[in-house]
């Protein structure tokens, strides 16, 4: 049987699994286990694979294997802090959008942070951070 030409094709893939081929991989690092567990549960139900690290040589491992299209990143950790994670990351692709998370405002004003994409008080609502995630994702794509 011929189609016309005028048909459109149609993909028997349902829209919610042809979507999850092109999902945006987040790397969360935090060294508080909760707040890893948090931002997990809520951006993997908004639809990105999330991958976590509790601390920056761990997260420098999983930036290296994982090539995550974004990272959110906290500031105050022990051993290697979130500054120093951020300018290792950014050495190695200077074009993924970090966002970094503090409780601390203070981390604001250092001129490390300057080279984050994005600059977020921590908050158990993160309507903040998803829609930093919705600004910066798009621009890395382009």
């Amino acid at each position: 049987m011929n189609v016309p030409e005028t048909c459109p094709a149609v993909d028997p893939t349902p829209s919610f699994l042809s979507a999850s081929t092109d999902m945006s991989k987040i790397l969360i690092v935090d060294d508080e286990q909760n707040t890893r567990l948090l931002f997990k549960k809520e951006l993997t139900d908004d639809g990105y694979v999330v991958i976590t690290a509790s601390n920056g040589h761990e997260a420098l491992t999983r930036f290296r294997s994982e090539h995550p299209d974004l990272v959110i990143l906290d500031v105050k950790m022990p051993g290697m802090d979130g500054l120093d994670t951020m300018a290792r990351m950014l050495s190695i692709d200077r074009h993924v959008p970090v966002i970094l998370t503090s409780s601390y405002s203070y981390y604001r004003d250092n001129f490390l942070s300057w080279a984050a994409s994005a600059y977020i008080e921590k908050s158990s609502d993160l309507t903040t951070v998803r829609s930093t995630i919705r600004d910066l994702l798009p621009s890395h794509r382009a």
